[in-house]
């Protein structure tokens, strides 16, 4: 009978020195998550998907409500329209002066054959001529001040233009898109709340494609290297484990303290470095989950 337990102390000693053996680096298994915020303020009119729901990439999550912005562009495109109808139509106002001045041309040509022919005098030809350069500067100085009018308008209107496409941009930002495919692991707003810049929404995760944060100490760090594959072991407490291939994604450039969580072959290494290994989830891997490597 004493033979018997002895064995069987032998045997569950040797099976735990085995068991410990089967690993090389133990960690916890993480996703990389997105905080989705809004990114202007109003009433949330509609946020439908809860936790657990599924995204897709560039899939409305959430609405914020737009009634003021419609508003705003509606008052900003009367504005324009008015702004435009105040244009000055330079050719139509410059019509009259220009004929004039042509008018005058020909008087003082008319004005010139006379003197050549000793039929008028000299000061009725300069006058017509003054008369003539009164007029061209007229016209010059209306046409300055119409262009520079017509510029103030013209810089008026894009102004407004861009203050309208602002406000586009900020119906834009009302509509909450999902920023990739993954599953909702928090919702932090529901229906009716008020939103403002930068208040979190959802949190999102890609479940399909996880990783496993785990440890190795300095003297496993010359067997393992990025792009290397690795069997990533889950556990799913007492004796159920599953086998999943993985590959190291990361590995950090500095030490650190071994985290309490966290166990290693050498009990004595103080210091650690961590490494990612990415693991495809078949729908089973669980964010916060344990789980081992095996080299």
């Amino acid at each position: 009978m004493k033979k018997i337990i002895y064995f069987a102390i032998l045997s569950c000693v040797l099976f735990s020195c085995k068991k410990k053996e089967e690993y090389n680096a133990t960690g916890i298994f993480e996703a990389t998550t997105v905080t989705i915020s809004a990114e202007t303020a109003g009433n949330i009119v509609s946020m439908s998907l809860i936790e657990g729901d599924s995204v897709t990439l560039g899939q409305n999550v959430a609405m914020i409500d737009t009634t003021m912005f419609a508003i705003q562009i509606k008052q900003l495109q009367s504005q324009r329209k008015s702004a435009e109808s105040s244009m000055p139509d330079i050719s139509a106002q410059a019509a009259a002066l220009r004929s004039q001045i042509s008018h005058q041309q020909q008087e003082c040509e008319r004005f010139g054959r006379l003197l050549e022919d000793g039929a008028t005098t000299q000061k009725t030809y300069d006058d017509a001529v003054a008369y003539l350069n009164m007029l061209k500067g007229q016209l010059e100085a209306l046409l300055s001040t119409l262009n520079n009018s017509k510029k103030t308008i013209s810089d008026n209107s894009e102004a407004i233009a861009y203050q309208t496409d602002q406000i586009r941009e900020q119906i834009d930002k009302c509509h909450i898109i999902s920023p990739l495919y993954g599953t909702i692991l928090t919702k932090y707003a529901e229906p009716g709340e008020y939103a403002t810049p930068g208040k979190p929404l959802y949190k999102i995760a890609d479940l399909d494609n996880i990783y496993l944060r785990c440890y190795f100490t300095a003297s496993q760090l010359a067997d393992i290297k990025i792009g290397q594959r690795v069997t990533v072991i889950a556990d799913f407490g007492g004796d159920e484990q599953y086998e999943y291939p993985g590959t190291v994604t990361w590995i950090a450039e500095e030490s650190e303290f071994t985290p309490k969580s966290i166990q290693t072959n050498d009990s004595r290494a103080n210091l650690v470095y961590a490494a990612k290994v990415a693991v495809r989830n078949d729908g089973r891997l669980k964010i916060g989950q344990y789980g081992e490597v095996r080299l």
